[in-house]
């Protein structure tokens, strides 16, 4: 006789229930960017919209930028941190391969002992978050799931490859994601090109740092010295990964509200990514927003914090009032991978 399994059963639908963030307290203007590269403030500015950025700190790891934003999220969402039945972390900067940092988060948070784990999406990063999170709870194995995007990026930042230098900066974003009885998170648009993969990537692996014989190896490459191999760093492609954000990310970004059912006209808030204020202005244009949609444009002051972006924006957002509670909001994160995640949320 073949046992009959038990469905699972959790909320109807799911909602992000509060929001927090951690911004590094070193302000970086472009000035200091300058004295490492061959160009300008005007320069800058004219390519990307960033004027300054955070870089953390010694004591600002990626632990304790998580913790920050992970209490406020928690304080915000009106729960304690027992209540917090998973924790998923997306980051490119914690340089451990193992343990998930999540699980140390997880444990200062004081959350016991939910699931925790990290995922690599890049810049996608808190929307393939938050579309796990939400299956967690609408499927039952989670009643509120932790959220957190988190990056050092200037740990991997090459402060004399002008093309990238002044892009990227640090910080953590987080959400909790709770239980809903109507609709809150809608179906998210996701996906890959992997045959772009090369446009943005790390310059070269963890594994070029092996100092003592690879297993099977018997070549001189497996006894490299360390200080014959520059530490890596992010590196990308800009006209490519310009003209594939411009383009395509904005038929994604209408996918995402062709599938909530919600159109352009029905939006009061925009979130892209925080990658380039040009690429921002150009996808507010090709959909056509009304000027009533609050834009959020965090990149002038925050840079480019990949999968932190987003909660990083919607926390702002929501801070200085520019957003508010109940508000609809078109999030889109796209990335190395290159990777994207686009859906509409209502806001906590």
């Amino acid at each position: 006789m073949t046992a009959k399994i038990r469905p699972s059963k959790g909320a109807p639908y799911a909602r992000i229930l509060g929001v927090g963030g951690y911004r590094p307290t070193r302000v970086v203007p472009n000035e200091e960017i300058l004295k490492h590269i061959d160009s300008s403030d005007e320069w800058i500015r004219s390519r990307s919209g960033i004027a300054t950025r955070h870089w953390a700190g010694p004591e600002e790891t990626v632990s304790a930028m998580s913790v920050e934003a992970a209490g406020k999220a928690i304080a915000a969402a009106g729960i304690t941190p027992e209540q917090i039945g998973a924790v998923i972390v997306s980051t490119v900067s914690h340089f451990h391969q193992t343990p998930a940092i999540a699980t140390e988060i997880a444990h200062k948070i004081g959350a016991g002992k939910p699931a925790a784990f990290d995922i690599s999406a890049g810049c996608a990063g808190f929307g393939y978050g938050l579309t796990l999170a939400k299956s967690m709870v609408v499927e039952g194995s989670a009643e509120h799931v932790l959220v957190i995007g988190v990056e050092r990026l200037s740990d991997l930042t090459d402060l004399e490859d002008r093309a990238t230098a002044f892009l990227f900066g640090d910080g953590a974003g987080a959400v909790v994601v709770g239980p809903s009885t109507e609709p809150a998170i809608g179906p998210t648009v996701w996906g890959s090109e992997g045959d772009k993969s090369h446009t943005i990537k790390q310059t070269r692996g963890w594994d070029a740092y092996r100092t003592t014989p690879v297993p099977g190896g018997d070549g001189p490459e497996a006894r490299t010295p360390l200080d014959e191999i520059r530490y890596p760093a992010i590196t990308q492609e800009g006209q490519a990964v310009f003209r594939w954000a411009v383009f395509e990310m904005a038929k994604v970004a209408q996918q995402a509200l062709d599938d909530a059912g919600v159109s352009a006209e029905d939006l009061d808030v925009f979130i892209p990514h925080q990658a380039n204020m040009r690429i921002i202005d150009s996808m507010v244009k090709t959909l056509k927003l009304p000027e009533s949609v609050t834009v959020a444009r965090d990149v002038e002051t925050t840079g480019n914090t990949s999968a932190a972006s987003i909660p990083l924006a919607m926390e702002r957002l929501l801070a200085t009032g520019a957003a508010k509670s109940g508000d609809t909001a078109l999030v889109i994160g796209f990335g190395a991978g290159l990777v994207y995640a686009a859906t509409v949320v209502t806001l906590p």
